[in-house]
């Protein structure tokens, strides 16, 4: 049947020094006559005599590095409660460091938490070092929801009986008057047909050209010519010809204004 203890001390050796049994009643907070030990625990074949989490605390004295292996670690995690701690004491050769990390790693792996060197102590080129771990409160393996924490918006409360503003009304006598177009003259309008006063289609323009040419309204909208050779551009008209310095056109057809020299 399984056991309860306040404290555990388990060794590979064949006794275990009353002062590690001291450090560790004074870390788990309990008196010396609390501490339940087993020596030679290789010989249980990686089995403890204690309930699930049934122990508060552990400690592990080791002689040999190999003998803290993961069903050890696997162990004492099992018999300690949630929460519960575990100091491990090797000793080892002074200017040997890899032992230390080893342990530190064996909890790590096994699940133990603020794994740390607690103390250090140096006699006869070997060194005694004390690694201290923790249990975490929570069991392994275990799973729970994740609730996302949604920030509740603002409450705006809306009283139907407030009036609504007319959007109307913001509107001021110049914003609803029509806006007025700028007249545009049309040049084509009128017996006429002259250019506007503020004429800006060009008409204007190509009236000055004509009129600097001395060609009448009937000589720009029909075009004809004696020789037919007019509308071929100035290379084949006579020295006297009235459509000399205009671009070739075509007779018959309205002379196009842009096609008017300045």
């Amino acid at each position: 049947a399984g056991h309860m203890a306040a404290a555990l001390a388990v060794t590979d050796e064949l006794a275990l020094p009353l002062r590690a049994v001291g450090d560790l009643a004074a870390a788990a907070g309990v008196s010396r006559e609390e501490v339940v030990v087993i020596t030679q625990c290789a010989s249980l074949g990686g089995k403890l005599p204690f309930d699930d989490a049934s122990v508060g605390a552990v400690l592990s004295v080791i002689k040999k590095v190999e003998s803290f292996g993961d069903k050890l670690v696997a162990e004492i995690s099992r018999v300690l409660k949630a929460g519960g701690i575990v100091l491990v004491q090797s000793f080892t050769p002074s200017a040997d460091q890899k032992p230390n990390n080893y342990i530190e790693r064996q909890l790590l792996m096994g699940g133990f938490v603020e794994v740390q060197a607690s103390a250090t102590n140096s006699q006869d080129s070997v060194q005694s070092v004390t690694i201290k771990a923790k249990k975490p409160s929570w069991i392994m393996g275990s799973s729970f929801p994740l609730k996302k924490a949604v920030k509740a918006l603002p409450k705006i409360e809306i009283d139907d009986d407030d009036e609504l503003i007319d959007e109307d009304s913001l509107l001021t006598e110049e914003d609803l008057k029509k806006p007025q177009l700028p007249v545009v003259g049309d040049c084509e309008v009128g017996a006429t047909k002259k250019a506007c006063k503020n004429c800006s289609c060009g008409r204007a323009e190509a009236e000055q050209k004509v009129e600097k040419l001395g060609l009448t309204a009937e000589q720009i909208d029909n075009p004809v010519s004696a020789c037919g050779s007019c509308g071929l551009g100035d290379a084949f008209r006579c020295s006297t010809c009235p459509y000399r310095g205009l671009a070739p056109f075509k007779l018959g057809e309205k002379v196009i204004n842009h096609s008017l020299p300045l």
